[in-house]
């Protein structure tokens, strides 16, 4: 297969992973995103430039995640490699358990689909099961591909659907000063849990379907989570204890991803006076009194659902 375009716009979401009971399966987009151009070259080699975050961090040769990505998916669509020029607008926090390295990935993907001469041949399907493959587990990849919720499997390849999303619902990414690797979040969970915490988790993932999309003041019960989140507060403290006491107070908040940010599922509420006529969400008052007005370094970003996933254009 032939390039169709030398260079490309890319926009992609952050995204929150579980969901509390949903772990490896449950995922939202947010409306946080990187934004990055790729062009083409007509020589061989690479050159990355990088501002916000990541910036002098992350690798600025093949092994960036965007680059491999891209490759990855060139070859698999039969395309001719090509020297690239990558420039990288981030704005995801890394580290943070909100999506960023499959970000990455979905980004370098789609990149490829759009400098492609036939781009339906990286149709999201392929996209997303390509994606996860590299990543390892789907559940950040889908809303960063789908956008919305999404719900993710895997059979002969990997999977997902998209999840009705109430238009009440309201996100607030409360996000650490300190990183914390996926690989370290993984690393404290036990090869295998109780029968009865099991059963639990199930029955609460079954009812995150319907808080998500009809009844949100369902949401505290269900995303109550006893598969992961217990078994890695020796590695997140400071969020567990944030999560118990959110929770306390009746507000649903879950460690996003593999954390450290703490994700807050609440309802939008209308604006009123006492809030300087600005809206806000029934969980605001909560989310105030847990840090007492000493925010330590935390930053809480109100954000709204990504509905459309990762886009591509092509640039003149």
């Amino acid at each position: 297969m032939r390039l169709g375009a030398d260079r490309v716009r890319v926009r992609v979401p952050a995204t929150s992973a579980n969901l509390g009971p949903g772990f490896d399966a449950f995922g939202i987009a947010l409306g946080l995103h990187d934004e990055l151009e790729v062009r083409a070259l007509g020589r061989p080699g690479v050159h990355v430039e990088v501002t916000g975050e990541g910036a002098g961090q992350v690798p600025d040769d093949e092994q960036h995640l965007v680059v491999s990505s891209l490759r990855a998916a060139l070859d698999l669509v039969g395309a001719s490699q090509t020297g690239l020029h990558l420039v990288c607008r981030n704005r995801i926090p890394h580290g943070r358990g909100l999506g960023s390295s499959a970000g990455a990935v979905v980004a370098g993907i789609v990149a490829a689909r759009g400098l492609i001469a036939e781009p339906e041949a990286l149709s999201d399907d392929v996209v997303l099961d390509l994606a996860a493959q590299l990543e390892g587990h789907p559940d950040n990849a889908a809303p960063a591909v789908l956008g919305g919720a999404t719900l993710a499997w895997r059979e002969d390849r990997f999977r997902a659907t998209d999840l009705v999303v109430h238009d009440d619902l309201a996100l607030l990414a409360i996000v650490p000063p300190n990183h914390l690797s996926t690989k370290a979040a993984r690393g404290v969970l036990p090869a295998s849990v109780p029968h009865a915490d099991a059963a639990f988790q199930a029955g609460r993932a079954a009812l995150l379907v319907e808080a998500l999309g009809r009844r949100p003041e369902l949401l505290l019960a269900a995303t109550a989570d006893r598969l992961h989140q217990e078994y890695r507060r020796a590695v997140m403290p400071a969020s567990l204890a944030l999560v118990d006491a959110l929770r306390a107070a009746g507000v649903a908040a879950v460690v996003s991803g593999a954390g450290p940010t703490v994700l807050v599922l609440a309802r939008r509420m209308p604006a009123s006076p006492a809030a300087g006529g600005a809206p806000g969400t029934d969980a605001d008052e909560a989310v105030r009194a847990a840090f007492g007005g000493a925010m330590g370094g935390w930053q809480i970003l109100p954000l709204p659902v990504d509905r459309t996933g990762a886009t591509v254009e092509r640039m003149a």
